[in-house]
């Protein structure tokens, strides 16, 4: 799920009478992550993540957008000051916590080879002691090519799968983790996705985290075979559906631990 601050949750996943104030605390001990769409838009400081991280149990993990004043610039590679930015906002203080950071381009931006590599160069592996993971989520069809694989792969950078209307599915396997973002929901159905749809992601997932790479998925790069390792595995049910993406969260998490 995307978040814990959405309006329509206060009365269809919040307990009755649950202050605002109460929600991550609740949400955290329903489902084992949670992606942050908000620091897409805004900086924090440093104790806002030290509360979200005593307020969440052990073993919990936040995904985090990175700024769209990186992201959304037309020279990916200056974005050097702004990444420093983001990364020094008190992310760290997070500390084991810390989930992949995702980075998600604009539909326009077009895949450019060496302006996208001078970006990956940008990321750092560490931050005040803290490693760090890194998903590219781009929504241009021109990046769904073999070159991007390879520079993906090369920085040890995971790419996005995204289930989603219109943008493209890139499922080549890259980094040493997984994300997927589905986004084909619907309010009308109780689990957000279907129930045969949720049967198939939780068989994916599962395939996902033995080292494979799922059947019936799109490949920008068909013939690579990615190595065949454990993987931990991110799935978020975002956009589509969202009244009912809480509970999409934990029926796929009921089907994977079956």
């Amino acid at each position: 799920m995307g978040g814990w601050t959405f309006e329509p949750w206060d009365t269809s996943f919040y307990p009755a009478g649950l202050s605002k104030k109460k929600q991550l605390g609740y949400a955290s001990r329903q489902v084992p992550t949670i992606e942050v769409n908000g620091t897409y838009y805004s900086t924090f400081k440093p104790p806002t993540f030290v509360k979200w991280a005593e307020e969440s149990p052990e073993g919990f993990v936040f995904s985090l957008k990175g700024s769209r004043y990186i992201t959304n610039r037309r020279v990916l590679s200056e974005a050097g000051e702004s990444l420093a930015k983001f990364l020094g906002q008190g992310i760290s203080e997070l500390g084991d916590k810390l989930g992949p950071i995702l980075w998600q381009f604009m539909g326009h931006k077009q895949f450019d080879p060496d302006d996208f590599e001078g970006f990956l160069k940008l990321l750092p592996e560490k931050q005040d002691g803290i490693a760090l993971r890194h998903a590219v989520e781009p929504r241009h069809i021109s990046f769904a090519v073999p070159e991007f694989v390879a520079l993906a792969e090369k920085y040890g950078v995971t790419i996005v799968h995204a289930d989603h209307a219109d943008y493209p599915e890139i499922a080549d396997v890259t980094g040493d983790f997984v994300y997927s973002r589905l986004q084909r929901g619907s309010d009308d159905n109780a689990a957000c996705y279907t129930e045969d749809a949720l049967d198939l992601w939780a068989e994916r997932a599962k395939e996902w985290a033995a080292g494979g790479q799922p059947d019936g998925l799109s490949y920008a790069d068909p013939a690579r075979k990615a190595e065949v390792k454990p993987r931990d595995v991110f799935v978020y049910f975002i956009t589509n559906g969202k009244v009912r993406a809480p509970f999409g969260a934990q029926a796929l998490m009921a089907r994977v631990g079956s």
